[in-house]
């Protein structure tokens, strides 16, 4: 029995040692294993780190690459854009450069003349009528203030140092104070008058020019019709060509005509409306300057 059991117990031990040793083993062999493990797995980070980085780099190539064909597509619309517009000038000048030499260059350089001249009247009398314009309520607040303090001089004195007609018969009517009312009244009425045709000079000739540029356009088209009969008296046949070559001069005469008469109305409606409002501007102020010395001449007894 004592030997079973020593023999049982060796055996066991033996056992122990084997699995200690296997044990052993396996860590050793597990060692490099684990060890090339985290070697890979920290490969692998820096592998990953450094594709991120270069993913990064890519991305901000390609970004930069984006901004630079936006800009550059923004500058192709803009230069396409200017390159329209330019185009669509020089079509729209080289249409009516067309179309003025295919409507009989003598008419429709008188047309043009009739234009220009139009517009050199309705310029000068805009700059005259808008150099004469001021603040009228200001100014005869101003001059009856003066006139009611009894400063006649210094009232004479605002009127000459102000522009414009306003100013010019507010004066004529302090030249005439010691004068009764109705001679002063008779007086600015009648300098009113005077201004009045000074600010409506140079009107009638743009009046002229407003008949006559419809007038040569009808002329023209009258004149273009007989040209496409007597073409067709030449050639001795009605050919629709032949009409509708004449017809086409006649037409556009006509039209350039009415264009140039609308353009110089739009101007002389303009200078009316400028003249009617400092016409009523010079008829207020004639009649604040009236009230002015009446009270005047009132307070002190005349």
């Amino acid at each position: 029995m004592k030997l079973k059991k020593s023999k049982k117990s060796m055996k066991s031990k033996k056992l122990k040692d084997m699995a200690a040793g296997l044990l052993l083993l396996c860590l050793l062999v597990a060692s490099p294993t684990v060890m090339a493990q985290n070697t890979s797995a920290a490969n692998a980070q820096k592998e990953a780190a450094s594709t991120v980085a270069d993913s990064m780099d890519v991305l901000a190539a390609d970004s930069l690459a984006a901004d630079s064909a936006l800009v550059q597509a923004v500058d192709s619309v803009d230069t396409a854009g200017e390159l329209a517009e330019g185009d669509q000038t020089g079509g729209i000048r080289q249409m009516l450069k067309k179309k003025f030499l295919e409507g009989n260059a003598g008419f429709m350089s008188l047309v043009a003349l009739v234009l220009v001249l139009g517009l050199a009247f309705s310029i000068e009398r805009i700059i005259y009528l808008t150099l004469s314009e001021i603040d009228a309520r200001r100014f005869t607040d101003d001059l009856s203030t003066l006139i009611g303090e009894g400063k006649i001089e210094e009232a004479k004195a605002l009127c000459r140092n102000t522009r414009g007609p306003v100013a010019s018969i507010c004066y004529q009517g302090l030249l005439r104070i010691d004068e009764p009312l109705e001679s002063i009244e008779r007086s600015i009425t009648s300098y009113g008058s005077v201004q009045t045709s000074l600010l409506e000079k140079g009107t009638s000739w743009i009046r002229l020019f407003i008949t006559m540029a419809p007038s040569l356009g009808f002329l023209g088209t009258v004149i273009g019709m007989v040209m496409a009969f007597e073409d067709i008296e030449m050639a001795g046949d009605l050919n629709a060509s032949i009409v509708a070559s004449g017809m086409k001069v006649a037409l556009i005469t006509t039209v350039f005509g009415i264009i140039v008469a609308l353009i110089l109305q739009l101007f002389y409606n303009y200078i009316n409306t400028k003249i009617d409002r400092m016409v009523a501007q010079m008829e207020e102020a004639g009649i604040t300057l009236l009230d002015a010395i009446g009270k005047m001449k009132a307070s002190s007894g005349e």
